[in-house]
C-alpha cells in the first residue's frame, strides 16, 4: 500500500498508525510534504494506491481546488473525512446517509462532501471525535465543566479508534457516504457529568443556554439536535464500534490515564468491555511500524 494523506493530524495519524508496512507520505503538521509543493504533491498522488483527505474546507475545499484534476485522473482509492454537521438540525430525529445535506450551518463542508462524492470517494461523516489527549476528561481536567441545559438536545460522538477501524474497513468498500458514530447519542451535559464522576470531581449544576457565556460557534452547536445512524457502515463495511457508547469509551480513557482515581468511579465494565490492546493510544506510541517517507 502507498497511502498519501492530505492533512496528517489527529484523525489521520490514528489511521496511519494502524497500517504497518504501508509507505505513507503526507501533508500537514505531522507530514513530510509541503502542501504548496505542487510538483511533489502531484508525484505522490501519481504513486499512491490510496489517497485520504482530512483537510477541512475554507471558502472552498483547498485540496480539490489545487489538485482536484490530478485526483480525478489518478484512479486510486479516495477517502474524505467529513462531518455529520452536513445534515443540519433534525429536531432530534435519527439521520442516515440518505438524508439531504447542506441545510445546516456547515454549508461549505456540505459542498466539499458532495464534491468528493462526485469524484467517487468514500466519504466518512463523523460526529464529535474523542480519544486520548482529546476527550471530555481532558476538558474537565482543564476546568471546562460547564453543563448547558437544552432540554431534549442530543448529539452523537465517535472514539478515534473506531474512526480508524471504519476508514480502514472502507478500503474494500464501494464509494459513497458512511456515518461512523457510536450507538448512543446523548446530551453533552450527561457526558460531562459522567466524566466528572469518573475523575472523582463534583458535577456542576446545569446552566440555561440563555445564561451561558458562549462563543457564537458554541451557541450554534446547541441549536442543532440530531441522532446519527450507523447502520450502513455496519452493514456495508462490516464495521462495529469497539466503544458503542461514551461510558465505555470514557472508562477506557480514564483507566489508561488515571490508574489511581481520587474517589470511587462508576461500576466497572464487564469482561467483554475491556480496553483492547490495539487501541489508538498504543498504536500511536508505536509509530515505528509506519513507514513515513
Amino acid at each position: 500500500m502507498r497511502l498519501f494523506v492530505f492533512g496528517l493530524g489527529y484523525t489521520a495519524s490514528a489511521i496511519a498508525a494502524r497500517l504497518p508496512g504501508a509507505r505513507i507520505a503526507a501533508t500537514g503538521s505531522a507530514g513530510n510534504v509541503a502542501f504548496d509543493d505542487a510538483e511533489r504533491v502531484r508525484f505522490e498522488i501519481a504513486q499512491a494506491t490510496h489517497i485520504l483527505s482530512s483537510v477541512p474546507p475554507g471558502e472552498d475545499d483547498p485540496v480539490l481546488a489545487a489538485y482536484g484534476d490530478t485526483l480525478a485522473a489518478n484512479g486510486a482509492w479516495l477517502g474524505y473525512v467529513s462531518s455529520t454537521g452536513v445534515y443540519g438540525d433534525t429536531g432530534g430525529a435519527w439521520v442516515d446517509e440518505s438524508a439531504p445535506t447542506g441545510s445546516g450551518r456547515r454549508s461549505t463542508r456540505a459542498a466539499a462532501d458532495a464534491a468528493w462524492l462526485a469524484l467517487g470517494a468514500r466519504v466518512f461523516r463523523l460526529p464529535g471525535i474523542y480519544g486520548p489527549g482529546r476527550s471530555p476528561l481532558d476538558r474537565i481536567r482543564a476546568g471546562d465543566t460547564l453543563r448547558i441545559n437544552v432540554p431534549g438536545q442530543v448529539f452523537s460522538r465517535v472514539h478515534i479508534d473506531d474512526i480508524a477501524s471504519g476508514v480502514i474497513a472502507g478500503f474494500d468498500a464501494p464509494s459513497g457516504a458512511y456515518n461512523l458514530a457510536d450507538d448512543q447519542p446523548a446530551p453533552k451535559s450527561d457526558v460531562t457529568a459522567f466524566g466528572c464522576r469518573l475523575l472523582g470531581l463534583p458535577v456542576p449544576p446545569l446552566v440555561p443556554l440563555k445564561d451561558a457565556n458562549l462563543s457564537p460557534a458554541a451557541r450554534a452547536f446547541y441549536l442543532e439536535n440530531r441522532r446519527v445512524a450507523n447502520g450502513k457502515a455496519k452493514r456495508v463495511l462490516r464495521w462495529r464500534p469497539t466503544w458503542p457508547d461514551y461510558r465505555l469509551g470514557l472508562r477506557a480513557l480514564s483507566a489508561s490515564t488515571s490508574p489511581a482515581p481520587a474517589s470511587s468511579a462508576p461500576a466497572a465494565a464487564s469482561s467483554d468491555q475491556r480496553y483492547p490492546s490495539n487501541s489508538v493510544e498504543s498504536s500511536i506510541a508505536n509509530t515505528g511500524m509506519m513507514t513515513l517517507e
